[in-house]
């Protein structure tokens, strides 16, 4: 797939023009109404239950239509958002420190390295103040200051402390916050929920997303549902590189199979690195775990000044150790963007002053705040997070300083969608992680939580109904549900005739570490090129060499593990492909041949200034449509956090 066609250029028909500050009270009043008896003759699929699904699925019940809600967890609560740990962005301004929403809109423009839309934003910045009162409303236990006030903190590329939360387990209270409202709608009979259920495709009918089969992974029964629109919300496609922050079970298959159907997919070579995480600790090891970013706040980033110095951390003095954040970011320090960090420490690594073993690894030493605050009030903050290293690694952060390497963490790439989150299909929309639309190509911490919310209380709800107005769309087509279904079971009894030697893991792991080595932290002509050579090898064997034990009539996760593969090899060689495309830097996407003289990514926005939408061709080269991007409110420029 080195190859590719450049299609037609693509618009956002849907963004309102004016001042961007009522664009979205424009859309909205815009935005045709079903009235309540209508609703209740209209059907939304929606596949994923983490903060933008689950949100999404209780809103869209409440106001009266026929949901039916798909997960492949045991329940809703198990969605990945639960890991979350550090916080969600607000422009409230509770600190008086000069947050506004104008700001975290330049903030969350600029953190993206100028590649998001201006639109899209200003609207999650505006939105976000809403989410904090709902999620209170609905008994989310937010820290609290002395007073009682909501209590807040600072996050990385902001000046402000705009992040609120729930000491480390912030995604957690807030997706059962989401649970017990999509629960109180099951509950009522307006939505219907289906747990170990895994999409398998899309059902398109006169050109509209119609349904979704999906197997049931508990009995291998393979089941069609049609509805009048269908909601994906399934996340992102970290696993991709196999190690990764993402649970084991995280997958593109949901919006690879749309990608088929004909939903264009967006920026898929922006995937973030986060700086904060555990290293890897051995050849075997399967996942990685993410220490919350939140921890920047306290804790400072060091490595020591000399090469291979193997002292233990105490036994370091002061003027032998380098901050290397606070010298060369002094106006952000340790606060500087995940991207930025996160190249930072693979420098300093590189020159050999890494520590740990293999010397992959930081200093994330919170001496200082301890002695500052007091261990309670450390303890108070952060305590969750500092049992959960000290289990992993049998070191106690209280004593000595954790140890910290950059890993795969979150995915701005995503299906396209418009402002109103459709994609190309229409019906077909996207929310949370799934799409590409907030972020540009870098996410600032503590907006996931936020954007998820923002598109499933907020957005979807209403530019949702505006398609809805228009339906019921009448019967599903019985040839367009028989072809998917065939398509899925024809898949199904391909991986189980292969029986070969090799198991799913194993092609995965191979993939991920090609990944990783190629189009990872930083990316090069000819490490791309050299990806492209590699993966329709890799994925040739696989087809012919992978091993699924068992049957599909039973619980078969190797059956499982062996089809989201298949799609990651698929999704792996369009991600390489787009950052082969894309020769500039920028935000999560470095390409080692576009740095300015300090090292820092350098944009080329004469040429790379656009979304980059591909189409699948399922005979042909993919073909890449541009969106360009144009910035009115917020003026380009090199990123500075010094």
């Amino acid at each position: 797939m080195n190859g590719y066609t450049e299609g037609s250029p693509i618009q956002d028909a849907k963004a309102p023009e004016g001042p961007i500050e009522d664009r979205w009270e424009k859309r909205k009043f815009a935005a045709k109404l079903v009235n309540p008896a209508n609703k209740r003759k209209l059907n939304v699929i929606v596949v994923g239950t983490g903060l933008a699904g689950g949100s999404a699925a209780a809103t869209l019940g409440e106001l009266g239509y026929n949901v039916k809600s798909f997960c492949y967890q045991d329940t809703p609560r198990r969605a990945h958002s639960i890991a979350a740990q550090g916080g969600i962005n607000a422009a409230k301004n509770y600190r008086g420190d000069g947050d506004s929403v104008y700001r975290l809109f330049y903030d969350t423009v600029k953190g993206g390295d100028f590649r998001s839309r201006e639109s899209n934003v200003y609207r999650l910045a505006q939105v976000s103040v809403n989410i904090i009162d709902q999620a209170v409303a609905q008994g989310v236990p937010f820290a609290r200051e002395y007073g009682g006030l909501l209590d807040t903190r600072s996050f990385g590329g902001a000046q402000v402390s705009r992040t609120f939360y729930a000491r480390g387990q912030t995604g957690q209270q807030l997706l059962l916050g989401a649970y017990q409202a999509l629960e109180r709608q099951v509950a009522a009979g307006t939505v219907e929920m289906f747990t170990r259920h895994e999409m398998l495709d899309l059902i398109i009918d006169n050109g509209r997303a119609r349904g979704v089969i999906v197997r049931d992974m508990v009995t291998g029964e393979i089941e069609r549902h049609v509805a009048d629109a269908v909601v994906l919300a399934t996340g992102g496609y970290g696993n991709v590189f196999f190690l990764s922050t993402n649970a084991k079970g995280c997958n593109t298959t949901a919006i690879w199979r749309a990608h088929e159907r004909g939903a264009y997919f967006a920026n898929p070579c922006y995937t973030q690195i986060h700086p904060t995480c555990i290293p890897v600790s051995g050849e075997y090891q399967s996942k990685l775990t993410l220490m919350s970013e939140s921890l920047r706040n306290d804790g400072r980033v060091w490595v020591p000044l000399r090469k291979g110095d193997d002292r233990l951390p105490g036994d370091i003095p002061d003027d032998e150790r380098d901050y290397y954040l606070e010298r060369i970011y002094p106006a952000f320090g340790n606060l500087v963007p995940r991207d930025i960090a996160s190249r930072a420490a693979k420098n300093v690594c590189d020159e050999g002053r890494g520590v740990g073993p293999g010397g992959l690894g930081v200093y994330l030493d919170f001496r200082d705040a301890i002695g500052r605050l007091g261990r309670d009030a450390v303890e108070k903050k952060y305590g969750n997070l500092f049992e959960m290293y000290e289990r992993i690694t049998g070191e106690n952060p209280y004593d000595q300083p954790m140890r910290i390497y950059p890993a795969v963490h979150y995915t701005m790439g995503g299906l396209w969608v418009d402002y109103d989150l459709q994609s190309t299909i229409p019906g077909l929309f996207v929310i949370g992680e799934a799409n590409f639309s907030d972020h540009g190509a870098n996410r600032l911490g503590a907006s996931a939580l936020m954007q998820g919310l923002a598109d499933g209380y907020f957005v979807l709800p209403t530019t949702l109904g505006d398609y809805l107005a228009a339906g019921p769309f009448g019967e599903v087509d019985e040839e367009a549900v028989a072809e998917a279904e065939a398509k899925v079971t024809s898949r199904i009894e391909r991986l189980l005739a292969v029986n070969g030697t090799r198991t799913p893991d194993s092609f995965h792991r191979e993939l991920g570490r090609l990944m990783w080595d190629y189009c990872g932290m930083e990316r090069t002509e000819e490490s791309l090129r050299k990806a492209l050579e590699r993966i329709p090898e890799l994925r040739a064997e696989f087809w012919a060499n992978v091993k699924v034990s068992g049957t599909n009539e039973e619980l078969n996760q190797v059956l499982e593990k062996a089809g989201r593969v298949a799609d990651f090899f698929d999704l792996a060689e369009l991600m390489c492909l787009d950052a082969l495309v894309r020769s500039e830097s920028c935000g999560g996407h470095f390409r080692a041949e576009s740095q300015d003289a300090d090292g820092e990514a350098l944009r080329d926005d004469e040429h790379f200034a656009h979304v980059s939408a591909w189409e699948h061709s399922p005979e042909g080269e993919p073909v890449l449509h541009k969106e360009p991007l144009e910035y009115d409110y917020v003026k380009m420029s090199q990123r500075s956090y010094k």
